[in-house]
């Protein structure tokens, strides 16, 4: 059985100014490929609180699911939380450049956008066509953007690099009944 975990980093999300839109994607898109979503964390932009999180997950799951924290501003914190999880160096990733230099002039690339190409030693990117900046994997650790649009690009980048197991299938029957009255026939079934 190949299992996974999912880390939603962001202060913005705690505290309800954004509604994530993450969590249904990630796990219905895992379900499809045979990745069975067993945890589901959010914690805020802290670099300890991402770091224990990370730890304490990634023993547990073939893979650790990260998204936000990745940008270019002083809270996004996530690669260095990585970084700090793994106990290695992080810095400015040629290929990122590269990548970044296909979307932003010179001029554009600034410092703060160059905090984007900043990935873990060791780590392999996971390409971002929509805005260039990739996310990236180390171990079985997969770390991706918050915004959903780029989420989704980044995870069908990095899907094909996962171990899948056998995909769930489902279907759902609607019954006119309260749960009280259908649960000792379910408990049966199961």
């Amino acid at each position: 059985t190949v299992t996974a975990a999912l880390i939603i980093i962001g202060e913005e999300i705690l505290s309800g100014r954004t509604q994530d839109e993450n969590i249904a994607y990630i796990a219905s898109y895992l379900t499809r490929i045979g990745i069975l979503l067993r945890e589901i964390r959010v914690v805020a932009d802290v670099e300890a609180e991402i770091v224990a999180a990370v730890n304490a997950l990634r023993p547990r799951f073939t893979y650790v699911f990260t998204t936000g924290g990745i940008g270019p501003t002083h809270d996004d914190v996530t690669t260095d939380a990585i970084a700090k999880a793994f106990e290695v160096e992080v810095m400015v990733d040629p290929e990122a450049v590269a990548a970044m230099r296909q979307r932003f002039s010179d001029r554009e690339l600034t410092p703060a956008r160059l905090r984007m190409a900043r990935i873990p030693h060791g780590a392999e990117l996971v390409d971002n066509p929509v805005s260039r900046a990739p996310g990236f994997m180390l171990g079985n650790v997969i770390v991706m953007a918050g915004i959903p649009r780029i989420m989704q690009v980044m995870l069908d980048a990095v899907a094909p690099r996962l171990k899948k197991g056998r995909p769930m299938l489902s279907q759902s029957v609607r019954i006119e009944a309260p749960e009280g009255d259908v649960a000792p026939g379910l408990a049966a079934i199961q």
